[in-house]
C-alpha cells in the first residue's frame, strides 16, 4: 500500500503542489510563531537577568504597608557592609527617572523607561555595572553619563551639554562619558542617565541615603552564605536577596511579557492552518473524483474498501509529512531572520530556541491536518459502488435543501446566531463566553450552508455578468454552479479570512471613534501638557509657567482626592473657571458653567444619576478635618472613561480651602492665534525646556490616545494576509483542477468559436465570482460578530457606538477579489493553451 501511495503521489505531484504549498505556509506560520516567540522570550529573560550574576546579594528597603513612602538606607551602611568578611565591594544605588533631550529638545528613547541612577565607583575608581566606551563616569555634580544607544540617538558626544528632566526640575549637564550596561539596569528602548551619588541623592532620595546596596562576593564565598552574614547588620525594614533569586524573578517577568505576542501569533497561525484545511479537502475531493475508475478497478481486482482508503490516507500522510518538514524549515528560517533583524534594531537577539515539543508538535500538526482533511473525501469515494464508478466519469455532489449537510448547517447557524445575540444583549458577565461559543457554532454552520448559498448568490450576479460579458459571463456562472459544493469549499477559505478582517475592522473603527470622542471631543484647547515619564508630576508651578506664554489662556486640571461629598467618596478637579470654557467642551444637561465662579460645582451626568443629585442641591463636603457645604450649579454629559472631563469640576479657589497641594493632572493651553510653531516653542521654553514634560497639539492628542489601535490592527491585517494567501492558493488549485477535468468541454468551446482570450476571460470570471461570494459572506459574518463583541463593551464603556468602516470593508472585498483574480492567472493560461484536437479527442 505504501508503494502504491508513493507512486500515486509522484504521479499527481503537479496537482498536489498547491496543497503542499498550503500546508507549508500554515506549518511555517505555526512553527515560525512558536520558534520566534520562544526565542524572543528566552532573549528577553536573558537580557533582563543579565548582570545579576555579578551581584551576590542585594539589600533593599521593604515596601511600606498601605503604599506609603519607604525610608531609604543610611549611606554609612554601605561602608559597614563592605567590611563584612567575603564582601569584595559594596555599591549604594539611588534610582529615579531622567528624561534626556536631543539637540532639538525632543525626548529621547523609544521605550517607557527613562531611568536615572548614580555612578558608584569602587576603590579602583570604576563601577562594575558600567563599561565605558568613551570618556568616564561623572565626577562632578554638573556632569552625567549616557548609555551608548541614547547618546547615538541624540547625537551627543563627550563634552556636549545635555538637557535632563527628572520630573521635579530640568537642568543642563556636561556629558562626561558614554557606557554600555547589562539588561537589568538598561531596558530595551529605554534611556539610562548616570549622576554622581550626591546629585542622585538630591534628585531621588535624601542626602546621606541610598535606596539599595549591591554586594559582590570574594572568590570562594557563596551568595547565600554572604546573605546570612549581613543579616544581623541590616536595620528594621530592610532585607537581603541573592542576585540569582532576583535574576530569576526578572527573567520570569520579561518572558511573560513576550508570551502574549507569541499566543497572538500562534492564534493566527491556527487560523491559517484552518483555512488550509479547506484547500486540502477540496483538492483531495477533486483528485479522488478524477480517480474513481482507478479506485474501482483496484476494488474489482481484490482490494478491499479499507485497503483503498488506507492508500488514500497514506498519500495524505506522505504529502502532509513532506510539506510539514519543509514548512518547519521555512518557519525556522523566518524566525531566525526576524530575530536577527530585531537584534540589529536595538532589541537584543538571543540564540534560536528549537524545542523538541515545537519540532514534533508542528510536524504532527501539519501531517494530522492533511490526513483529517483528506479523510472525508476518501470516505465519500468508498461509498460509491465499484460498478457505478466504472460507468461514470464524474460523481458530482450537488447541494440540495434536503441534504443532511444543509440541515445540520442550518441548525448550527441558527443556534449560533441566537447564542451570539444572547451574548450581545443579555448574557451579562458571561457575554464573551457565549459569543465565543455562538461564533464557533455559526461559523461551522455557515460553512455547511455555503454550497446551498452559492446558487442564489450567483443568480444575483447573473444579470450584471450578462451585461458585462454575455458569453463568458454565462459560461462562468454555469461552471461555478455546476458543483456548488466545490465552489463553496473554495470560497470558505476567503470567508474565514474576510470574517476575521472585517470583524477586526468594525471593532477597531468603533474603538477609535470612541477614543477620539472621549479625548478630542472634550478637548477644545490647542495644546495639552502632560508628563513624558512615569515619575514626572505636574504642579501648580507648571501651570503658572505655561501662563507666561504670550497670547494664551491656561488652566490646570488639579485633582484633589479624599473627599466625602454628600456622604459619598469623591474626587474633585479644580480648574480656572474663567478659562475652562475655552479649553474643554462641557455639554450641559442643566445649570450653567458660570456657577463655578460663584463657588458652586459642576457634576457629570453619570455621577449625578448614580447619587441622585440635581442642580441646586446643597451637599455636605469634608476632607480631613475641613468641612463645609457646596451647591451643584451644573450637570454635564461625560463619559466615565474620558481622559479629560472630570466627574466633578470645581474652581481652584474652592479646592484651595480643602487641599493646599492638589495633584495637577494636565495643563490645557489655548493660543489666541491657534496652534503654531512659534507658540509651541514659546510654551516649551516657558515650561523650562523640560524633556520630562510633553506638549501635545490636537492631532498629537488624538494619536496619543487612539493611534495604538490602528498600529495593532495593521499587525493583525498583516498576519491575516497569510490566510488570504492560502485562500488564493485554494482558488488557483480549484480552477487548475477544474480545467484539467474540463479539457474536453473547453476543446468543444474552442471548436465552436471561442478563442483563447475568451477562454481566459471565462476562467477569470469564475475566479471573481468565487472571490466575491467568499468576500461578501465573510464581511457580513465579520460585521455581525464585530457588532456582538462591541455590544459587550457598552455596559462598561459608556459612549461606545457601532461604527461601520465602509472604506475598509469595501477594501477588504476588493482585496479578496484581487487575490482570486491573481489566483486565476495560471489556470486561465493553462485553459487557453488546450489544443482543440487534443481536447476533442479526450475521453
Amino acid at each position: 500500500m505504501f508503494r502504491t501511495a508513493l507512486r500515486n503521489v509522484l504521479a499527481h505531484k503537479a496537482r498536489l503542489l498547491m496543497t503542499a504549498l498550503a500546508v507549508v505556509l500554515g506549518v511555517a506560520f505555526a512553527a515560525g510563531s512558536l520558534v520566534f516567540s520562544q526565542t524572543r522570550s528566552g532573549a528577553a529573560a536573558e537580557h533582563a537577568a543579565a548582570g545579576y550574576d555579578r551581584i551576590a546579594v542585594n539589600v533593599g528597603v521593604d515596601a511600606v504597608p498601605g503604599g506609603g513612602a519607604a525610608t531609604g538606607l543610611d549611606e554609612r551602611l554601605v561602608s559597614r557592609l563592605a567590611q563584612v568578611p567575603g564582601v569584595a565591594h559594596a555599591a549604594g544605588r539611588v534610582d529615579g527617572s531622567a528624561a534626556v533631550a536631543d539637540r532639538e529638545g525632543r525626548l529621547l528613547g523609544d521605550g517607557s523607561s527613562h531611568r536615572g541612577s548614580n555612578y558608584a565607583p569602587g576603590p579602583d575608581g570604576t563601577d562594575a555595572a558600567y563599561r565605558f566606551t568613551a570618556g568616564h563616569g561623572p565626577a562632578h555634580d554638573d556632569e552625567i553619563a549616557l548609555d551608548a544607544a541614547t547618546a547615538a540617538q541624540g547625537g551627543h558626544r563627550v563634552g556636549d551639554r545635555v538637557r535632563i528632566g527628572t520630573g521635579q526640575s530640568a537642568a543642563t549637564y556636561r556629558l562626561s562619558g558614554v557606557f554600555a550596561s547589562d539588561g537589568h539596569r538598561l531596558t530595551d528602548g529605554g534611556t539610562l542617565t548616570l549622576f554622581t551619588t550626591r546629585a542622585a541623592q538630591r534628585l531621588y532620595a535624601a542626602p546621606g541615603h541610598v535606596q539599595s546596596i549591591e554586594l559582590t562576593a570574594k572568590s570562594g564565598t557563596a551568595a547565600p552564605e554572604l546573605a546570612d552574614r549581613i543579616g544581623p547588620l541590616l536595620p528594621k525594614g530592610a532585607s537581603a536577596a541573592t542576585g540569582a533569586m532576583l535574576g530569576r524573578i526578572q527573567a520570569n517577568l520579561a518572558s511573560g511579557d513576550q508570551d502574549t505576542m507569541g499566543q497572538i501569533l500562534l492564534g493566527f497561525s491556527l487560523v491559517a492552518l484552518f483555512v488550509a484545511a479547506f484547500l486540502i479537502s477540496n483538492t483531495f475531493t477533486m483528485l479522488i473524483g478524477r480517480r474513481t475508475r482507478e479506485l474501482a478497478l483496484l476494488r474489482l481486482l481484490g482490494a478491499s474498501g479499507r485497503q483503498v482508503r488506507r492508500i488514500l490516507l497514506a498519500e495524505s500522510v506522505l504529502v502532509g509529512a513532506a510539506s510539514s518538514v519543509l514548512g518547519l524549515a521555512v518557519g525556522t528560517g523566518v524566525a531566525a531572520v526576524l530575530n536577527q533583524a530585531l537584534g540589529t534594531a536595538g532589541t537584543p537577539a538571543g540564540p534560536l530556541v528549537l524545542s523538541p515539543a515545537t519540532l514534533l508538535g508542528t510536524l504532527l500538526l501539519g501531517t494530522a491536518l492533511t490526513v483529517v482533511a483528506a479523510w472525508l473525501p476518501a470516505r465519500r469515494a468508498m461509498a460509491i459502488a465499484p460498478v457505478t464508478a466504472l460507468t461514470s466519469s464524474e460523481t458530482p455532489a450537488p447541494a440540495i435543501a434536503r441534504s443532511r449537510r444543509t440541515a445540520v448547517g442550518a441548525v448550527l447557524t441558527a443556534v449560533g446566531v441566537l447564542v451570539v445575540v444572547y451574548g450581545a444583549v443579555g448574557a451579562g458577565s458571561d457575554a464573551r463566553t457565549a459569543i465565543g461559543v455562538g461564533t464557533l457554532s455559526a461559523v461551522v454552520g455557515v460553512l455547511g450552508l455555503i454550497p446551498l448559498l452559492a446558487r442564489p448568490f450567483v443568480a444575483l450576479l447573473r444579470p450584471l455578468l450578462l451585461r458585462l460579458s454575455p458569453v463568458q459571463g454565462v459560461l462562468a456562472t454555469r461552471n461555478t454552479t455546476r458543483d456548488p459544493r466545490r465552489t463553496g469549499a473554495t470560497a470558505a477559505a476567503l470567508t474565514i479570512a474576510l470574517a476575521l478582517a472585517s470583524g477586526l475592522s468594525v471593532l477597531g473603527a468603533s474603538a477609535s471613534h470612541y477614543l477620539e470622542r472621549a479625548t478630542t471631543h472634550d478637548f477644545t484647547a490647542d495644546y495639552l501638557v502632560k508628563p513624558a515619564v512615569d515619575s514626572a508630576r505636574l504642579t501648580a508651578a507648571n501651570t503658572k509657567a505655561a501662563a507666561t506664554t504670550p497670547g494664551t489662556t491656561v488652566s490646570g486640571l488639579d485633582q484633589s482626592t479624599g473627599y466625602q461629598l454628600g456622604g459619598r467618596p469623591a474626587v474633585l478637579t479644580g480648574v480656572d473657571p474663567a478659562a475652562v470654557g475655552r479649553l474643554m467642551r462641557y455639554d450641559l444637561v442643566s445649570g450653567s458653567l458660570d456657577s463655578l465662579t460663584r463657588g458652586q460645582i459642576a457634576v457629570a451626568d453619570y455621577k449625578a444619576e448614580e447619587a441622585g443629585w440635581h442642580v441646586g442641591q446643597r451637599l455636605s463636603v469634608r476632607r480631613g478635618e475641613t468641612s463645609g457645604r457646596v451647591t451643584i450649579g451644573a450637570v454635564y454629559r461625560a463619559d466615565p472613561q474620558s481622559n479629560l472631563l472630570p466627574s466633578i469640576t470645581a474652581a481652584d479657589s474652592l479646592i484651595a480651602r480643602y487641599d493646599k497641594a492638589p495633584n495637577t493632572h494636565l495643563v490645557l493651553v489655548a493660543a489666541d492665534g491657534g496652534a503654531s510653531p512659534a507658540t509651541y516653542r514659546a510654551l516649551t521654553h516657558a515650561l523650562g525646556d523640560d524633556p520630562a514634560l510633553t506638549v501635545l497639539d490636537r492631532p498629537a492628542v488624538q494619536a496619543e490616545y487612539s493611534g495604538g489601535i490602528g498600529d495593532q490592527l495593521d499587525v493583525f491585517y498583516a498576519l491575516l494576509t497569510v490566510a488570504a494567501l492560502i485562500a488564493g492558493l485554494g482558488v488557483a488549485n480549484t480552477l487548475a483542477l477544474s480545467v484539467l477535468e474540463r479539457q474536453k468541454e473547453i476543446g468543444i468551446l474552442r471548436a465552436v468559436g471561442l478563442d483563447r482570450g475568451q477562454v481566459t476571460r471565462m476562467i477569470r470570471w469564475e475566479a471573481l465570482i468565487v472571490g466575491a461570494f467568499g468576500a461578501v459572506l465573510g464581511t457580513v459574518l465579520g460585521v455581525f460578530l464585530g457588532w456582538a463583541l462591541g455590544r459587550t463593551l457598552q455596559d462598561t464603556v459608556a459612549g461606545y457606538t457601532l461604527v461601520l468602516p465602509w472604506g475598509r470593508l469595501a477594501c477588504g472585498i476588493a482585496v479578496a477579489m484581487a487575490v482570486a483574480l491573481l489566483a486565476s492567472l495560471w489556470p486561465a493560461h493553462k485553459a487557453a493553451r488546450v489544443a482543440v484536437t487534443t481536447a476533442t479527442a479526450a475521453a
